[in-house]
Parts: structure tokens; C-alpha cells; sequence
């Protein structure tokens, strides 16, 4: 029996439903549910993914000025030291140095790996999180596709 979890049903509604560019189809949370529940996803699981999705859509970037500084240092609590590995703190970092993430979409990145309740998060699931965050924000367009190459790119480097 495969061991599903909240981010596995979530990475499956993306690919198949959320970043879907062609017509738009509304599917209802009941079909989408017993249909992932035919794909083998505990109904347990698919209500935290839905959970997870309706709190994105419901967490704005916040505004305050603090957040939108540029020269700022963001310090990790405990707690999420032990959600993020020193690889995927990285990333988040490099994406801010290219532009890709704004302080405050960091922010929002790293409330829903911490909403995930999971110990087990790396650097590609980190990738899959911060798409769907770009993914959920007007005017991400060109920060979206940017980072859909970099999920996408098999020949992406090591950074530092």
C-alpha cells in the first residue's frame, strides 16, 4: 500500500488540474475528491490538500514594509529549521536574488511547507510548493514561468 501524502495529492491536482492551459474546466471539490480517491489517495490526505489550497488562496502576501525591504536577513525559528534543510533555505535565498520570490512570497512559501506538518520536505517538493504559490498570485506571470523552468531544467546546476 502506498504511503500518500498531503503534498503527494496536492503535486497531482497541480499537474492536473490547477496549471491546466487549456479550456477551464470546473471541477467541484466532490468529483475531484472521489476521483483521487480512485487514483489511491487517502480521503484523509485529499481533505488536508483541499484545506491546504482554500488557506493559499485565503493568504494574501502581507503588505507591511518590513517585508518588502530588499535588504533585510530572514532568521528561521527552530521549528522551521527542522522543516527546511540547509539545501532548500538556500534556494529560497537564491530565488530572492534573482527575483524570482519577493520577501513576502518567501513568507507565504514558507507558511505552507510549515501548514504541510511534515518533517520530510525537500528541495523538490520546496519547487512544487513555491509553483503553486506563484501560481495562486496575480501579476506572478513572468516570476511563475521563470520558476517553472527552473523545476522543469534537468541540466539546472548546483547553486551556491
Amino acid at each position: 500500500m502506498m504511503k500518500e501524502n498531503v503534498l503527494d495529492v496536492l503535486m497531482y491536482l497541480f499537474e492536473n488540474y490547477l496549471d491546466d492551459d487549456e479550456e477551464e474546466t470546473e471541477t467541484d471539490r466532490e468529483s475531484l475528491t472521489v476521483e483521487l480517491e480512485e487514483a489511491g489517495f487517502p480521503k484523509t490526505e485529499i481533505n488536508k490538500a483541499f484545506d491546504w489550497l482554500e488557506n493559499l488562496a485565503r493568504n494574501p502576501p502581507e503588505t507591511e514594509p518590513v517585508l518588502n525591504r530588499h535588504d533585510g536577513f530572514r532568521v528561521y525559528a527552530e521549528q522551521e529549521l527542522t522543516h527546511l534543510t540547509t539545501e532548500c533555505r538556500g534556494f529560497l535565498q537564491y530565488l530572492e536574488g534573482i527575483g524570482i520570490l519577493e520577501p513576502a512570497q518567501r513568507e507565504v512559501v514558507i507558511e505552507r511547507i510549515m501548514a504541510l506538518d511534515s518533517s520530510e520536505i525537500d528541495l523538490e517538493q520546496v519547487k512544487w510548493i513555491i509553483l503553486m504559490v506563484l501560481f495562486n498570485r496575480p501579476g506572478q506571470e513572468d516570476a511563475y514561468s521563470r520558476m517553472e523552468d527552473l523545476v522543469f531544467d534537468d541540466s539546472l546546476g548546483v547553486m551556491h
